[in-house]
């Protein structure tokens, strides 16, 4: 589950980020371009990169054989969530870095083409790091959703100067049922709940980065943005989102694992994978009316989580739900 340092990885930018500006009324985004703040962002960044590379390379890379540069075509595993993943990081990376440049001091448009440059250099590092480990490999797929998220971040800036249509990332934490699953052979049995909790974890901090079945990701458009002539009673803040989702996941491509030397393998028709789509309400918090400077970061470093609310679902299988309450 190597995918899911992307959610990892926004935590590290946006926490200093957020709660230096909330407690230092000078890290305010200066009016020109300040060298000592350029500077200091410019070692700040190059100190988190090379740690946060090094952290990443003992933590996913440093225990598997490393081989010459190869790619790897990882389309379609876990149902696409990976690449949705890649999509939400890069965007959230690069809006985040936006906002760390204009600090400095920096013009909306070097920022935007810096906040571009962080996001792609951090997510080629991880596609790099791939190439030449043997369990993985360099993807075009991964790759090509890394440009999808720096490109969305970059459109919106060029076209309008705000974000109106912002990502994130909502998680439901289901349980998994004590199910009795045996191998292959017959010789050995296991269970759907210790295949999860091998795959996904067993804390929600584990589940939240980690667990793919439990995950949804949603694109989210603030409504009066884009009409200059909104109703009264359509509050500013209120958004539409869309979201993507996936379940009945227990392998990449397939329900299928070793364990030991035992091989598992679940019937398609009693464990069918399948896609989920939902439609749902949201809130840009970034857009309401907050005077306390410390709350107002605190909403930012949220604006990436999706609120609950009322979703319609429909499924790969032909199924329509309504969640009068959707995680």
């Amino acid at each position: 589950m190597k995918s899911k340092i992307h959610i990892f990885l926004i935590f590290l930018f946006i926490g200093p980020l957020a709660s230096a500006q909330s407690r230092l009324p000078f890290l305010q985004p200066a009016d020109s371009l300040h060298a000592g703040r350029f500077w200091t962002s410019v070692s700040a960044g190059t100190a988190l990169y090379g740690a946060t590379s090094v952290g990443l390379y003992h933590a996913w890379y440093k225990d598997f054989e490393l081989v010459g540069f190869h790619t790897f075509d990882d389309m379609g595993e876990w149902e696409d969530m990976d690449k949705v993943g890649h999509f939400f990081s890069a965007y959230t990376i690069s809006n985040i870095s936006f906002q760390g440049a204009r600090w400095t001091g920096m013009n909306r448009r070097s920022a935007m083409w810096t906040a571009v440059g962080v996001g792609t250099l951090i997510q080629s590092t991880i596609e790099v790091m791939d190439a030449f480990s043997a369990k993985w490999g360099f993807s075009w797929a991964d790759m090509g959703f890394n440009t999808l998220g720096v490109g969305l971040f970059a459109t919106q800036e060029m076209l309008w100067q705000e974000q109106r249509i912002i990502m994130k990332v909502s998680s439901r934490f289901g349980g998994y049922p004590d199910i009795p699953v045996f191998s292959e052979d017959g010789g050995v049995e296991s269970s759907l709940r210790l295949r999860a909790l091998d795959l996904y974890g067993s804390n929600p901090a584990e589940r939240f980065l980690k667990d793919y079945n439990s995950q949804t990701i949603w694109l989210s458009a603030n409504i009066s943005a884009f009409q200059q002539n909104t109703p009264t009673w359509i509050p500013r803040w209120l958004n539409v989102a869309v979201g993507y989702g996936a379940d009945n996941m227990y392998g990449g491509f397939d329900n299928s694992w070793m364990e030991g030397e035992a091989s598992f393998r679940l019937s398609a028709n009693d464990y069918p994978r399948y896609r989920q789509f939902y439609l749902s309400l949201d809130i840009d918090f970034n857009r309401l009316n907050v005077k306390n400077r410390f709350l107002r970061s605190l909403l930012y470093a949220l604006n990436w989580i999706k609120i609950p609310a009322p979703a319609l679902e429909i499924t790969s299988r032909g199924g329509i739900y309504f969640h009068p309450l959707h995680y």
